[in-house]
């Protein structure tokens, strides 16, 4: 793929991410409307040289972050999504943290 099309590619997909990436469709129940949000991000890359030949790549990433709520009397609220896989990892960064010190502090009074 020759580095103008790997260009177009980009440019391509980066029209297609406009605002129903982030924004998804609107729910309605009862007299609330929920509005759920997500954090969008992409990147992407190429190289190489004529004798060697072009690469690329493109990749996205996309995590929910929360969702507007919009009451009939239009009172407006954000509830952040919780992302408990993300709460447990910084609990075992913790506990293997304090772990080391406490390895190192013992084997330090011997």
């Amino acid at each position: 793929m020759s580095m103008d099309e790997q260009h177009d590619v980009a440019e391509r997909l980066a029209s297609k991410l406009g605002e129903r990436e982030v924004f998804g469709e609107p729910v309605q129940q009862g007299g609330t409307t929920l509005l759920p949000v997500a954090r969008v991000r992409g990147g992407g890359g190429g190289g190489g040289n004529a004798e060697e030949g072009l690469g690329g790549g493109f990749g996205l990433n996309a995590e929910p972050t929360g969702a507007f709520s919009i009451s009939a009397g239009g009172a407006v609220a954000w509830h952040p999504a919780v992302n408990v896989n993300r709460i447990v990892r910084g609990g075992q960064l913790a506990l293997a943290v304090v772990a080391i010190g406490c390895a190192i502090a013992l084997r330090r009074r011997d």
